[in-house]
Parts: structure tokens; C-alpha cells; sequence
């Protein structure tokens, strides 16, 4: 943050902390929907009243946790220069999350991270906000695009680009999520998910024109 947070804002974020982690805890002990927000509220040693008022709806408790990745897309746009070209800006930071391991790409074995996705897998609810969750990141991508192309956020051009670009990030992190969840050996599933975006990224760079044709890295 660009400026020190005040006493009372800082208070309000520890709170907020401490209810979605004494939430995402019991939810992984016994499953999201057979935890009430009363028992959340007693183990955050808070009110429910206060649960509330940090987390309207009780998928909130949950998937704040991954809030922040999903405007990712548009903020490398947007920092993008005249000259700069936002789908490589784009491969370059997925390709260095891979590298990192990253768990916005799908690609991490740390078991807390992937009984968290499990849960979001097996909970109909959750995987419904996570729809709502890419739909605003599509939007926001759009009006990045817009923004470069001199168009309305709602014109056809930035759509069907920040469409594209979305539907192929949930793609790569889908199929990287499968690698791990299979158990395969990270340093494989790497190799092949670095592969699978070049080759996804080839392909929104040329179009699909050239779907029949290899990519210069296959």
C-alpha cells in the first residue's frame, strides 16, 4: 500500500484475517456448507453480526483469499507502454508465476493450497462465485484493452480479446491444477505448462487461422 494504513484500519484487517482464517479452517475440518457462520464467529471470538459485516456472504469468508489475482490481467495492461505488447506482458508474468510456483497458476503442491482448491472443487456454491470471479476479471481486461484501443469497454473489439485471453488463462490454470492433483512430478507438469502457455498464447496472437498449424515451440 502506498500509504501507512491507520490504527483502525489496521484493526479492521487483522479482524478480517482472523475470520476467514478461523473460517477456511473449519471449512477444510468439515466441509463449507456444514459450518454455520455462528460457529465461525465463536472460533474468531467475534460477534456474527461482525462476520457479517466483513463478509456479506459466507463464500466471501473464502474466496478473498484469491480476490487480488483476479485483476492481475488488467493492471499488466494498463502498465503496459505504447510500444509494449499486452499479450506478451501477459505470457511473461504467467510464465514467471509458473516459475515460482505461484499458486494463482495452478501450478503449486503445497497441501494447504490444494486442500483449499479441493474444497472450492466440491462446493457448488463456491465454484459458482469463482464463474462470477473470471466474469469480473473479463470485464475489468476489457476496459484495459478498451482503454488502449481509444473504445468503449463494451465495443466488440476489447470483448472478444479479454474473452479469448480469459477463457485461455482458466485453461492453463485448469489443466495445471489436473497435473497436480494427479500427483504428477512438479518439475514435469512445469515443463508441460510452460509449453501449454507459449502454445496458448501463439495461438491468441495469430488467431485461430493458424489452428491447424504448430507453434514455433511445439
Amino acid at each position: 500500500m502506498s500509504e501507512r494504513l491507520g490504527l483502525r484500519e489496521r484493526k479492521k484487517l487483522r479482524t478480517r484475517e482472523a475470520i476467514s482464517d478461523a473460517a477456511v479452517r473449519l471449512f477444510l475440518e468439515r466441509g463449507f456448507d456444514s459450518v454455520t457462520v455462528a460457529e465461525i464467529a465463536e472460533a474468531a471470538e467475534v460477534s456474527s453480526m461482525t462476520v457479517f459485516n466483513h463478509f456479506p456472504a459466507k463464500e466471501d469468508l473464502v474466496l478473498c483469499r484469491i480476490d487480488d489475482h483476479f485483476g492481475e490481467a488488467a493492471a499488466i495492461v494498463r502498465a503496459c507502454g505504447p510500444e509494449d505488447s499486452p499479450l506478451e506482458a501477459l505470457l511473461r508474468h504467467f510464465v514467471s508465476g509458473l516459475d515460482e510456483r505461484n499458486p494463482s497458476t495452478g501450478l503449486c503442491d503445497e497441501p494447504g493450497f490444494l486442500a483449499f482448491q479441493r474444497m472450492i472443487m466440491h462446493t457448488p456454491s463456491l465454484k459458482l462465485r469463482l464463474v462470477d470471479q473470471w466474469l469480473g476479471s473479463r470485464s475489468e481486461l476489457a476496459a484495459a484493452l478498451a482503454g488502449r484501443l481509444g473504445e468503449e469497454p463494451e465495443g466488440i473489439a476489447p470483448t472478444i480479446a479479454a474473452l479469448q485471453i480469459t477463457a485461455a488463462q482458466q485453461a492453463l490454470v485448469s489443466r495445471n491444477l489436473e497435473r497436480v492433483l494427479a500427483g504428477r512430478d512438479l518439475e514435469t507438469a512445469h515443463a508441460e505448462a510452460v509449453a501449454d502457455a507459449e502454445r496458448a498464447f501463439f495461438l491468441l496472437e495469430h488467431g485461430l487461422a493458424r489452428f491447424n498449424r504448430p507453434s514455433p515451440t511445439a
